[in-house]
């Protein structure tokens, strides 16, 4: 009799705790965290713009805040980074004429290793240098780590390989496209 009760006692437990867990999952939303910067309509923060990038031949470049930016962060080396890079090169091919989006493909890597690599695979990427520090909201010690970003807010974060050319990413370009 007694087995019986302690069954029903941890039974009702386990539902009290799987309840609270439902709640916090579905309808406990948090605000934003004091530490995060956030931005009205009209702001850019240059939080998420790299300075100091550079492109093969050593010219300095600037990200455009007011196009749809692709940044990828990789390295020759990077097992990860080499698996994304033919859907990152086919999502380029779409919109490389596309004056509203900027690729950036950027490694800390020089020159002198990154285009024997790229020659040898055959990409036609826009690959870039980054020797400075990350900023806070893109910094990472994993690669690949890539970033769609406008007007300062990052629209899109994955750390690790993905497939770029997929048609939930054509769709999230596209409507910010519309939107520019």
């Amino acid at each position: 009799m007694k087995m019986i009760g302690m069954k029903k006692i941890m039974l009702v437990a386990l539902l009290l705790v799987l309840l609270g867990a439902l709640y916090f999952v579905f309808f406990n939303k948090e605000t934003v965290p004091e530490n995060v910067q956030t931005y009205s309509e009209n702001e850019i923060s240059s939080d998420v713009y790299l300075s100091e990038l550079t492109d093969l031949e050593g010219n300095t470049v600037s990200m455009d805040p007011n196009k749809l930016v692709f940044l990828n962060v990789w390295a020759t080396w990077c097992g990860p980074c080499n698996i994304e890079m033919p859907g990152i090169q086919t999502l380029y091919n779409k919109y490389k004429d596309n004056s509203k989006v900027a690729f950036y493909i950027v490694s800390d890597e020089d020159s002198e290793t990154v285009k024997p690599f790229v020659s040898k695979k055959g990409y036609e990427l826009p690959f870039y240098q980054f020797r400075g520090n990350y900023p806070a909201l893109l910094d990472g010690n994993a690669i690949p780590r890539t970033y769609i970003l406008h007007k300062g807010k990052i629209l899109v974060q994955e750390v690790g390989a993905s497939q770029w050319d997929r048609p939930d990413i054509y769709a999230l370009i596209e409507e910010k496209i519309a939107e520019i």
